[in-house]
């Protein structure tokens, strides 16, 4: 025993255990790696979601820590990452308490563009300063790093303004014109990355990142919002490439696999999403952009020329719903503009009170980004068995007495199955015309993203509920509690 104290003593000092800091820090990037996988699946689901978050934030706590472990003679460096990590939890926080769902979209689009950015700073600062010995495998790094975390940067810039409203798509970007800026622009940053092993902190280094940054920018400006979700994906996936490939640059094990994770993760979401809507990844990016005329990413359109609409009122509405025994909602990004879902949640008690079966249809697409439907219901204390997903949830519409769309559009549209000359055409969609009776609350007739009439519309057993989501939804719980719905059972 005093010769163990002795041994643990003299590893404490005269720097022992430092010496084997290396070790340890590799131990703990392995640790964080592994919690950042078992973050990432866990994702996948809005049970696991929330404690996911928490274990990827665990991870990247220890990933600090074993940097400052690591980096242990230079406290100018720990005071700097120190200082650095505060500012950015503090900014996260704040964005966590303030920033409405609606605008999870952007968040995402700007959390984006954080991480391309991060990668584009640690490549530039170690070209310009700590180059002199770099090898080719991380010179080539820094040219990989550089050019996707410019495009990740300035793409998610734009992305971002487009879903806030603050950026038009130009005309000019819809014609043939955008391919011949794109490609000089491919070219000036091909020409710096080639030319950057002669001179890493010189001329093409400086190429490099303008070709890039407005590459960025150029690719992503002609982009619709019909195409988002895409977009948004694919961004998440660059985010995670110029990660992987600045954790070359610096030497990173835990940044390379990672950025290599959360690479791939994006990359299959983004195959999800192009599914989902029908669209090739090349016809998104190159092809021209669906609803992409319109003056905001926020869709809408003219009123297309219907004939054949049958409008009720919310009265109209609540009777059908008081005689039904399944109901389906259909959220959509109107649901989450009227910031509606928690009306939504309340109707949906008093029914289930009431004996109703209630679930909701999710469309892989629906709302501005992959799964902003579950986070907004999440929000309003849906149950998770009720969230039911487009392919489960189809074959039940036709035992379905009342489904109830709100703000949703082209993901109902029924010429997305039957009609070869719809744009939709292909597209899978909720098949909410199977069911016996169809009341859509909007605003107005106005197309959706993709900017077309909705088929659904003029079906004999659909009707309109004309209004802002959250007040139709109350006018409901009004109607409802008057018929005295829900009241018996609570009772009981």
């Amino acid at each position: 025993m005093t010769n163990f104290l002795l041994n643990a003593g003299n590893l404490f000092s005269d720097g022992n255990l430092l010496s084997h800091s290396k070790l340890l820090t590799d131990g703990i990037d392995l640790v964080a790696v592994l919690l950042l996988g078992l973050g990432i699946k866990g994702l996948s689901k809005v049970r696991s979601a929330r404690g996911a978050n928490q274990l990827a934030a665990v991870a990247m706590a220890l990933a600090v820590l074993g940097l400052l472990i690591e980096i242990r003679p230079e406290p100018v460096a720990w005071l700097w990452i120190a200082a650095g990590s505060a500012a950015g939890g503090l900014a996260g926080l704040i964005t966590a308490q303030r920033v409405p769902m609606t605008a999870m979209p952007e968040v995402v689009a700007l959390f984006n563009g954080c991480g391309g950015l991060a990668s584009l700073l640690v490549a530039v600062g170690v070209a310009l300063f700590d180059s002199a010995d770099a090898d080719i495998v991380a010179l080539v790094s820094i040219a990989i790093s550089v050019f996707v975390g410019a495009i990740t940067f300035t793409g998610s810039i734009v992305a971002m303004a487009k879903l806030q409203g603050w950026l038009n798509t130009p005309a000019w970007t819809q014609s043939s014109l955008r391919h011949g800026v794109n490609i000089a622009l491919a070219v000036l940053a091909l020409v710096g990355a080639v030319l950057l092993p002669g001179d890493p902190a010189g001329l093409p280094l400086w190429l490099l990142v303008i070709g890039s940054s407005l590459l960025g920018v150029g690719v992503t400006l002609p982009i619709g919002g019909a195409d988002m979700p895409v977009v948004i994906s694919l961004l998440n996936s660059y985010s995670g490439v110029a990660a992987a490939a600045a954790g070359f640059v610096v030497g990173s094990q835990l940044l390379i696999v990672a950025g290599a994770m959360v690479g791939a993760a994006g990359l299959i979401l983004t195959q999800v999403m192009c599914t989902a809507m029908n669209r090739s990844l090349l016809s998104v990016l190159f092809g021209g952009a669906l609803g992409a005329s319109g003056a905001t990413v926020g869709g809408g359109g003219s009123e297309a020329g219907y004939t054949r609409i049958t409008s009720c009122s919310p009265e109209e509405c609540a009777m059908a719903l008081e005689q039904a025994e399944r109901v389906v909602f259909v959220p959509g990004y109107g649901l989450a503009v009227a910031q509606a879902q928690h009306a939504l949640r309340e109707l949906s008690k008093l029914l289930e009170n009431h004996g109703v079966e209630v679930s909701y249809a999710i469309h892989p697409v629906a709302g501005r980004m992959p799964g902003h439907m579950n986070v907004l219901l999440a929000e309003a204390d849906v149950p998770y068995e009720q969230l039911v997903e487009m392919d489960t949830i189809n074959p039940e519409f036709p035992r379905t007495d009342v489904v109830i769309v709100l703000g949703a559009n082209d993901v109902v549209n029924p010429d997305a199955k039957s009609d070869p000359s719809s744009p939709l055409y292909g597209m899978p969609v909720l098949e909410v015309d199977q069911a016996r009776q169809v009341f859509v609350v909007k605003r107005s007739l106005g197309a959706g993203y993709a900017g077309i009439a909705n088929a659904l519309f003029e079906l004999p057993q659909t009707a309109m509920v004309f209004g802002d989501a959250k007040a139709v939804l109350n006018g409901l719980l009004s109607e409802l509690r008057s018929m005295g719905v829900g009241k018996a059972k609570v009772a009981a």
